[in-house]
């Protein structure tokens, strides 16, 4: 990997770390609300696959080891085995997803938005996989909890990352020369 993607990497690693633990708590879920997917979003969006993923991986390994840089404030092993480690993990995937296929097809722009919100099915898919099997939820009653409040919300973040995205794609690129 060269320097500056390393750099890219680390910088959104590190916008994550100071976003993502500033949480609002909706009181129907155990999944808290934050500005992780936004953060990843653009990360994805506007880097290329292998430079997004490895912010949100360096992000999850940061908040493993301990530091506080999970939802509240909170870091450690037990984050990512907890209730909403489903949720951290699918991480990976949405960054991944939302990457390879800006990277493949980003000239359109129509495909921002479709890969967002791919990668944030993917997202849910494993986050609510994992509170059911965490927390003994139906699937009815995990959706209800760990889907359904947040739909307006990401969409509002898929929506701004959607217009923020291909813009930074562009610098970035700019500055690659």
């Amino acid at each position: 990997m060269k320097l500056r993607p390393m750099i890219y990497a680390a910088l959104f690693a590190a916008v994550l770390c100071v976003l993502a633990p500033l949480t609002i708590i909706i009181p129907v879920s155990p999944v808290p609300l934050s500005l992780a997917t936004f953060v990843i979003y653009i990360a994805a969006s506007s880097t290329n696959w292998k430079t997004g993923t490895i912010a949100v991986a360096l992000y999850l390994l940061i908040g493993f080891i301990g530091l506080p840089v999970f939802s509240g404030f909170t870091g450690g092993a037990q984050k990512l085995v907890g209730p909403t480690g489903g949720f951290l993990i699918g991480y990976i995937p949405c960054a991944f997803i939302i990457g390879i296929l800006i990277d493949k097809f980003g000239s359109k722009k129509w495909l921002y938005p479709a890969a967002m919100v791919l990668g944030t099915i993917v997202l849910y898919a494993l986050g609510t996989i994992w509170i059911m099997i965490s927390l003994k939820y139906t699937l009815a009653a995990a959706l209800a909890a760990c889907v359904l409040p947040f739909l307006p919300g990401d969409a509002v973040k898929i929506i701004l990352a959607s217009v923020a995205g291909p813009q930074l794609r562009r610098i970035l690129n700019k500055q690659r020369g």
